[in-house]
């Protein structure tokens, strides 16, 4: 391995030496400007393939002390610097380490395998270093360029950011949308792409078709308040005799009194669910009602009885249809883990709460449309039965867009606009969104 060093007085200079004397693959393992002008540190590309095979290559033999420029005695310098002052002098094969006394053949081979090994990771660390910092250059370019040539593009996207999109899903709309449209007719094309893969339910489907379903989520996002207005809803379409409460909440206090207090204003029984026979047991009891609703217990996304609570709704012997229920107030990242946790075995659909109360319905509806679920209704109060909505796609992002957001602590500036939209997304997506190949329009 030959590691060579040029001086020039520009780097454009210094760029050129190294491709006349080494070619154009060569590899630059460092820059840098001194007294002199800069100094580069190269490499052949022959000897940095060598380098990175799994063998070690054959050492050459060490030069001798007559042909190697003469030097005091090392006081305080390095061997990196020693390095620079022999390859100023001329070029030559780094040399195996000299034997130290009598010091048998195979430990004087370890160490020289171990100083190759290391010398070796610290190039590779370096040039990989210098990757990421070329690359994040070149998509900085990218997008200065982006926003020169389609600045009504760039107006779109950073609406879908203010608004609650994530980057990833702005992103892609933005690829899909035709080219020459001013920001009016842009917006409207982005919106009609939203409506048509916002997927949505039929109005009351559920009321309609009706069956066994079970409400889950973590903590707070309201699955008691919703259970209630689904049967209020019910019981004014078919009837109390037709609708069943159940509940598997013993841990909250008042949990239970909660529902119980609400069955009895719409004069439904409640009955409390201890474990998976329990439910196997009164879902047979209950089978010639209309609708059964079983309000669960919730719990974080990250605890180990998440896991038991879809395997006690999964083995009853009944198909109850999982319905998540999703807070409009809870951030992209949170809502991602939480439907990732209870994907894995089926969800029929979800309900997003507390639109009143969140910034912008963006976040929501940016993660239902990245995970494809279904939308069945939207919640936006306490009131039962009135705080509860069929899901409708244009209504809803007629709301998002049609005001402008105001300035927040998170609004991005244009220099940190740019950043993150320079940035390019280096780790793979998960599948469920790889899935995501682009938008369909209507």
């Amino acid at each position: 391995m030959k590691v060579k060093r040029y001086l020039a007085s520009t780097s454009r200079e210094a760029l050129r030496h190294v491709k006349e004397e080494l070619g154009e693959d060569a590899v630059i393992l460092s820059n840098r400007k001194t007294r002199d002008g800069v100094e580069i540190m190269a490499l052949a590309d022959s000897d940095m393939t060598d380098l990175v095979q799994p063998h070690t290559p054959s050492i050459p033999a060490m030069p001798s002390m007559k042909s190697m420029p003469s030097m005091p005695p090392s006081q305080g310098i390095s061997h990196y610097e020693q390095s620079k002052m022999l390859s100023a002098a001329e070029p030559y094969p780094y040399p195996a380490m000299p034997p130290m006394g009598n010091e048998p053949a195979e430990s004087r081979k370890t160490s020289s395998d171990v100083l190759s090994a290391s010398l070796a990771k610290d190039i590779i660390a370096e040039i990989q270093a210098m990757k990421s910092t070329l690359e994040d250059q070149l998509a900085t370019v990218a997008w200065g360029s982006f926003t020169q040539r389609s600045p009504e593009k760039v107006k779109l996207l950073r609406t879908l950011l203010d608004t609650g999109f994530s980057p990833l899903l702005a992103r892609r709309l933005i690829d899909k949308l035709s080219a020459g449209l001013d920001y009016e007719h842009s917006l409207k094309q982005a919106i009609s792409a939203l409506a048509f893969n916002l997927r949505t339910a039929a109005s009351d489907d559920m009321i309609e078709k009706g069956g066994v379903y079970a409400l889950i989520g973590p903590t707070g996002v309201g699955k008691t308040t919703t259970t209630a207005k689904l049967a209020a809803r019910c019981v004014i379409r078919h009837g109390a005799d037709k609708v069943a409460l159940l509940t598997t909440d013993s841990y909250r206090i008042g949990g239970h009194e909660q529902l119980r207090i609400y069955g009895q204003l719409l004069g439904i029984p409640v009955r409390n669910i201890k474990d998976t026979e329990d439910l196997q047991l009164t879902l047979s009891e209950l089978k010639n009602k209309h609708m059964v609703l079983i309000d669960t217990v919730g719990m974080s996304q990250r605890d180990q009885m998440v896991a038991q609570q879809i395997a006690m709704l999964s083995n009853c012997g009944a198909d109850v249809k999982r319905m998540l229920i999703l807070s409009a107030t809870s951030s992209g990242s949170t809502l991602d883990e939480v439907i990732a946790a209870y994907q894995k075995n089926g969800i029929y659909g979800c309900i997003i709460t507390k639109i009143d109360e969140a910034a912008s319905l963006g976040v929501a509806l940016d993660v239902v449309i990245r995970r494809k679920l279904p939308l069945h209704y939207v919640a936006n109060g306490q009131k039962v039965p009135e705080d509860i909505h069929s899901a409708n796609s244009r209504y809803l992002l007629h709301r998002i867009f049609k005001s402008a957001p105001g300035d927040t602590a998170f609004t991005l500036q244009d220099a940190e606009f740019a950043l993150v939209m320079a940035t390019r997304n280096t780790e793979p997506a998960p599948p469920e969104e790889r899935s995501l190949a682009g938008f369909m329009y209507d």
